[in-house]
């Protein structure tokens, strides 16, 4: 089994405001705990625009190009922000998505971990928002079904938050599948239960406190069943960490063990039916102390150990 690890250091320059909770070292720790893998690394290259433009439009773009500040921090909104940095970062956060597909589905990778940042999911496609700027999952769907002519992609997300920016672009999309475990009532107030639209959406809200068996029978009994159903050529990973027991920002109560629960699961579903290939991509997970034991459960389970 090979595992590629699509990183650049251009993703530490999105500098973060203090106090930020999305800031450089949710990255660093990342990396210096998946330091000692077996990994194909990549430089991650910059998305181009015409890759953007798959999800997000000329305005949008603009409006990050135009606000970058020269020095310090300019916000979009309350959560969202700028640095002189950001614009690279996210470019290459989006960019990293991309040319993994490329890898995986040229035979030359079995899956792919982008550690990248800022993250993308909430990020719709006129609006940059919860410290998203671009979003990459949603890009890297839209791609591999432009490029390499993958008829049914799907992106599963257990960040704690729901990916309102990946799912507007799922309920105009045939054909790609959005699946969403999520702490609710929580940031940003979307993912129903019954939300549809043009391609497969299947959210399963959990209640704060909620905790690893929750979890893991809303897999086992909607999102896993799904996926199956759904036959995916590709499967993409929006991967955040912040639904540990630990996180700040959150309460859902699991722990790293779920990680590699319910990435094995997932793979199972590709070695069905997508010849194995999973793209992941970093989101959420907001404390240093266990982002990177996290993130070691979910690459160990990609390599197969």
């Amino acid at each position: 089994m090979t595992t590629a690890l699509f990183t650049h250091y251009d993703c530490l320059d999105h500098v973060s405001p203090l106090g930020h909770p999305e800031c450089a070292e949710r990255l660093s720790v990342v990396l210096a705990a998946l330091e000692g893998f077996d990994l194909k690394k990549i430089n991650a290259e910059d998305a181009t625009e015409e890759q953007i433009r798959l999800v997000h439009g000329r305005d949008h773009i603009d409006k990050i190009k135009n606000n970058i500040p020269d020095t310090g921090n300019a916000y979009i909104d309350g959560d969202t922000y700028l640095s002189s940095g950001s614009e690279k970062a996210a470019l290459k956060a989006a960019g990293a998505v991309c040319q993994a597909i490329d890898m995986v589905m040229a035979g030359d990778a079995d899956n792919a971990f982008c550690a990248v940042r800022p993250p993308g999911h909430h990020a719709e496609p006129d609006v940059a928002m919860g410290f998203c700027l671009y979003n990459a999952a949603a890009i890297g769907a839209l791609y591999a079904r432009n490029t390499h002519f993958c008829h049914r992609v799907a992106i599963i997300d257990f960040d704690v938050h729901h990916g309102n920016g990946t799912q507007t672009v799922a309920e105009n999309t045939s054909r790609l599948f959005y699946g969403s475990t999520h702490q609710s009532p929580l940031y940003p107030g979307t993912g129903h239960l019954h939300d549809f639209g043009k391609g497969v959406i299947v959210n399963v809200p959990l209640a704060a406190g909620s905790g690893s068996n929750a979890f893991r029978r809303a897999y086992e009994a909607r999102i896993l069943p799904e996926l199956d159903q759904f036959k995916p050529d590709l499967i993409i990973i929006s991967a955040g960490f912040d639904a540990h027991m630990m996180d700040p920002l959150a309460d859902l109560n699991l722990d790293e063990d779920d990680y590699y629960w319910v990435t094995k699961e997932i793979m199972k579903i590709a070695d069905k039916h997508s010849n194995g290939r999973i793209i992941s991509t970093l989101e959420g997970g907001y404390n240093l102390a266990i982002l990177g034991e996290c993130a070691k459960k979910h690459v160990s389970a990609l390599m197969g150990d």
